[in-house]
């Protein structure tokens, strides 16, 4: 339906990042192949979370079977360890473009891509049966209130009447060296990218590739800060209040930011974004 020279709308097109990717060929590289499926990833993290919390917010008492937060707690586990390997593949295919941009193709194949993407779940996958493993080996039978708004294992843990020492030490870790290993890979990845691009005489191509780093960073210091501070350090140095703050921010709040955080301050998505539109727009 026409008026004068403009076309009347009748309906709208919402596109997230992962539409996106797959309807722009531009973004068919490994480094947005990677970068859907940390949207994926988030999705799953989000859901898995997010439907209780709300509901705790919404009724004075939340009651969950001993079941669902099994599984609760395991697809948490997974995605956010997924996540962990993600950024540390996403880290070293921007090593891997900046370091040996003429070995690229090679380096970063459709091969190596699937194998680093099936490392991600596998690894999500192990580290959750460490979790949901130390969860079934654990005997309820006093309080049954959770001092969290998710079944996380440390609240779980300290319901327990049977204190296990290994139901509390492993998943730490299990947790805390997926942590260290991946960081330390991110760590590595930006130490050689910084070095390559010290070396760049132009200043104009320095500028390009950090820009192509920037995003990541940030996505990479919002992530492992909070987790950092819910798994890692000892939990004594903070109470439980604070955790569940915390757990708020990388559950619900940092998958809400990364797409944010990877289109505003990413050109080419930008770009891809307004030739979509563009034709989108056309096509009424």
């Amino acid at each position: 339906m026409e008026t004068g020279n403009h076309t009347i709308v009748t309906e709208f097109i919402i596109l997230g990042i992962i539409m996106l990717i797959r309807r722009s060929p531009q973004l068919h590289t490994p480094m947005y192949l990677f970068l859907s499926h940390l949207a994926f990833v988030d999705i799953g993290y989000s859901t898995s979370v997010t439907p209780v919390m709300i509901l705790s917010f919404l009724r004075e008492r939340t009651v969950i079977p001993v079941a669902g937060c099994i599984v609760q707690l395991g697809s948490d586990v997974i995605f956010g360890t997924a996540e962990c390997f993600l950024l540390a593949s996403m880290a070293y295919d921007r090593y891997v473009a900046i370091c040996f941009p003429l070995l690229y193709s090679t380096h970063m194949s459709p091969r190596v891509c699937t194998t680093l993407l099936v490392a991600s779940y596998l690894g999500g996958c192990l580290n959750a049966s460490s979790f949901t493993g130390c969860l079934l080996s654990l005997t309820f039978c006093g309080p049954n209130k959770i001092n969290h708004f998710f079944c996380d294992l440390p609240p779980l843990v300290k319901l327990s009447c049977t204190h296990i020492y290994i139901a509390e030490i492993s998943p730490a870790i299990s947790a805390g060296s997926i942590i260290v290993i991946t960081l330390f890979i991110i760590i590595v990845s930006y130490l050689y990218i910084l070095h390559s691009i010290l070396k760049m005489r132009s200043t104009a191509g320095r500028h390009k590739a950090f820009s192509t780093c920037t995003s990541h960073l940030t996505a990479v210091t919002l992530f492992y800060g909070t987790v950092t501070f819910v798994y890692v350090i000892p939990k004594s140095s903070h109470s439980p209040d604070h955790v569940k703050v915390v757990s708020v921010f990388y559950t619900v709040v940092i998958p809400l930011l990364n797409p944010l955080i990877y289109s505003l301050r990413n050109k080419e998505v930008k770009e891809a974004m307004k030739k979509l539109m563009t034709g989108t727009h056309s096509s009424f």
